[in-house]
């Protein structure tokens, strides 16, 4: 059975946000949520461990992305080409790590005018959280097209 580019493209992304979500809110442990994003200890030192944190959160997070496009795809009858699977999990896991340093993100937000938005923890909304939330459907999208060729 073929299948067009554009079914294998919505079948990824559904798989992709799915699996996003599923990685981010439930499989994230509390310390990779809370220790991630830190820099420097309160000794002023680089903190090795924000970035392991990360790169744990990472790898369980694209792990199930690729269980989810894997499962996904085979139940669907879809067909993605292992090439360029790997890819568009390289390109989510990639940008994934630079937005949940935080410091990245912030920092881009600050140079687009965002500032105030990145900052906002007011009325139910938080503008930090926003913004990451956009980036990753943004490149989940982008790891979609990608897998769909």
């Amino acid at each position: 059975m073929t299948t067009s580019r554009a079914a294998r493209f919505a079948a990824s992304y559904a798989l992709f946000r799915a699996a996003a979500d599923v990685a981010d809110h439930w499989i994230q442990s509390d310390h990779q949520a809370t220790v991630k994003g830190q820099h420097y200890h309160t000794d002023g030192q680089s903190s090795a461990a924000g970035r392991r944190a990360c790169a744990a959160h990472v790898a369980a997070y694209t792990a199930t992305q690729a269980g989810a496009l894997l499962l996904g795809s085979h139940v669907l009858g879809i067909r993605l080409k292992p090439g360029p699977v790997v890819a568009a999990l390289a390109v989510s896991a990639v940008t994934h790590y630079v937005a949940d340093r935080r410091e990245p993100l912030r920092r881009l937000a600050d140079a687009t005018g965002k500032s105030a938005f990145v900052r906002l923890a007011d009325h139910g909304m938080n503008g930090a959280y926003c913004l990451d939330q956009a980036w990753h459907h943004a490149f989940e999208t982008a790891a979609a097209v990608i897998a769909s060729a």
